[in-house]
């Protein structure tokens, strides 16, 4: 029974090291599947909840192309899109080509992704410092907290549906510190409780807002022309 019972637990034991993945590993898989995508033209909705703009829903049209030209097509004219909102495209994570220190964190207790940190080597890049939430299984980012040099720190969250095979996410939750916004002066701003309160820059640095796409359907590898994006 002691020979069964230690026969067992070498081979699980070899199981786990044979299916265990390096961080390079996990990493490489992300990104080979993110390089699937040349350009894309989507359609979708974006929600705005930011505590000094009052916005509608709008509908939007959202172009990318490589290496990381991204822009936000708001059909209403009315939006409010931070200065970072590159970092809405994932891609933008992997830009340097200096390479990063990868860090494992182990696995979220309760979603069991795997967070890995990625530090870049070139001092001089604009992002100081990204955090991956990873699903190993499906090599899909779900959730990343990335700290850059000029526009704060920013959050992203993804919920992914036919579009995973490209990891491109079905919705995307982009949250921010609203201190990153410079604001104008001496302004009353409209609240999204339809209440009018008089607020002065500093007593909404702690604030967080949150820009929310949910993606009807993408283009992708069509083309895009550079002029999109003048």
């Amino acid at each position: 029974m002691m020979k069964k019972t230690l026969l067992l637990f070498f081979v699980f034991v070899n199981v786990l090291m044979v299916n265990a993945q390096t961080t390079e590993e996990i990493i490489q898989k992300v990104k080979i599947k993110l390089e699937k995508v040349n350009d894309y033209e989507a359609r979708g909705k974006m929600k705005t909840n930011v505590v000094f703009i009052k916005a509608p829903i709008a509908n939007v049209k959202v172009f990318y192309k490589k290496p990381n030209k991204l822009r936000i097509n708001n059909e209403s004219g009315i939006s409010f899109i931070p200065k970072g909102s590159v970092n809405i495209n994932l891609n933008n994570i992997f830009i340097n080509t200096s390479g990063f220190d990868m860090i494992d964190m182990g696995k979220e207790s309760k979603t069991n992704f795997r967070i890995i940190k990625l530090l870049p080597k070139d001092e001089n890049a604009e992002v100081v410092l990204s955090t991956l939430y990873i699903d190993e299984t499906l090599s899909l980012i779900r959730k990343a907290k990335t700290t850059t040099k000029e526009n704060g720190t920013y959050e992203l969250e993804m919920s992914y549906g036919k579009y995973a095979d490209y990891g491109l996410a079905d919705k995307v939750i982009f949250t921010f510190n609203t201190k990153d916004y410079k604001l104008p002066k001496g302004i009353t701003f409209d609240y999204d409780d339809g209440s009018k309160k008089e607020q002065t820059p500093d007593k909404l640095k702690d604030k967080k807002g949150k820009v929310e796409i949910s993606y009807s359907g993408y283009i992708i590898n069509k083309g895009v022309p550079d002029s999109v994006f003048k």
